[in-house]
């Protein structure tokens, strides 16, 4: 249990330089002063992450927004109103405190405001807002649990808040005000709102998901989330024909198949078909498939709607070669 002395702790660290794993409702993320250039680089060598890769900046409360943020469109605003605290990440211009290694150079800045009641009272406490991606080495499949922080970094990281399981499993939706026609809004990653949501409150949006040669967010390379062990994508029930012969082969399926011949290890996203329990139990899951010393991966596929579609994204990126 996290305990008001370690939230004032880690708050310290903070403030001095240093890194925190903490948990969000969406993953654990790696969090440091956003303000303090050297801190953030911290955050790139530790994780082994390309300096072109753009960082989430994590605030406390939505009216701290116009600390980090120049302007804030109407839509924008609309969706801050619906939904933060919440797994929301807005893309907008930033402010000229927020320093270029946060945002790759870029002129505009990720933000989001989590739901994670503990996450809220580390930056509250802090006094900063919070640069934070993902507690894992970059492209790997990101945490869920505090074990699973402590499996990758070890000792790299002394401070880790455990505040048990991540209740939605998968990153924040990003969803940018730049560069849009009429500053319209544009998903450039699906994650824990749903675009039908989203649709919902501010209308008709855009969608960039494609590998960028610039990302303007993270989650946007070609390659990401991905296990060690090769991960093949797949609805056929022998894929590329590896299935026979020596091959050791781990399911990742979205229900109970109704047959695991062949497989020598098989994970089930949801019993009962629920793409929000599916979101909680990926990351997880593939982990563990992931430490069985297989040969591959098959993944199924799974509805390509709400939560799913975020599913199938992280799925897609796992398994590009």
């Amino acid at each position: 249990m996290v305990t008001d002395e370690n939230i004032t702790d880690a708050a310290r660290v903070m403030r001095q330089g240093g890194l925190v794993a903490f948990p969000t409702e969406t993953v654990y993320g790696l969090g440091a002063n956003a303000l303090d250039a050297a801190a953030v680089a911290r955050i790139f060598e530790v994780k082994g992450r390309p300096r072109f890769d753009p960082l989430i900046v994590h605030i406390a409360e939505p009216d701290r927004l116009t600390e980090v943020a120049r302007s804030v469109p109407p839509l924008a605003m609309k969706l801050i109103t619906a939904c933060w605290p919440g797994p929301l990440s807005l893309v907008l211009e930033k402010q000229p405190c927020v320093p270029d290694i946060v945002t790759a150079g870029l002129s505009s800045v990720a933000v989001r405001c989590p739901a994670h009641v503990l996450a809220r009272r580390l930056i509250q406490a802090a006094g900063v807002p919070v640069a934070a991606p993902s507690a894992n080495r970059f492209g790997a499949v990101s945490p869920t649990t505090a074990e699973h922080v402590i499996e990758q970094f070890g000792d790299q990281i002394p401070l880790v808040l455990d505040d048990g399981p991540c209740r939605i499993g998968v990153e924040s939706t990003v969803v940018s005000f730049v560069d849009s026609p009429a500053g319209g809004p544009t998903l450039l990653r699906p994650g824990g709102v749903t675009l039908e949501d989203i649709e919902a409150i501010v209308g008709p949006v855009q969608i960039h998901l494609h590998e960028a040669s610039r990302p303007t967010s993270p989650g946007q390379l070609l390659r990401h989330y991905s296990p060690a062990t090769r991960l093949v994508v797949t609805a056929d029930e022998l894929p590329l024909n590896e299935t026979s012969g020596t091959a050791r082969v781990g399911l990742l399926s979205f229900q109970r198949p109704a047959s695991s011949a062949g497989y020598c290890a098989t994970e089930v996203l949801s019993e009962q078909g629920c793409l929000r329990e599916a979101a909680v139990n990926l990351f997880a899951a593939l982990r563990r498939l992931d430490a069985l010393g297989l040969d591959y991966i098959v993944a199924r596929p799974v509805p390509e709607v709400e939560l799913g579609r975020a599913i199938m994204d992280r799925l897609r990126r796992a398994a590009a070669r």
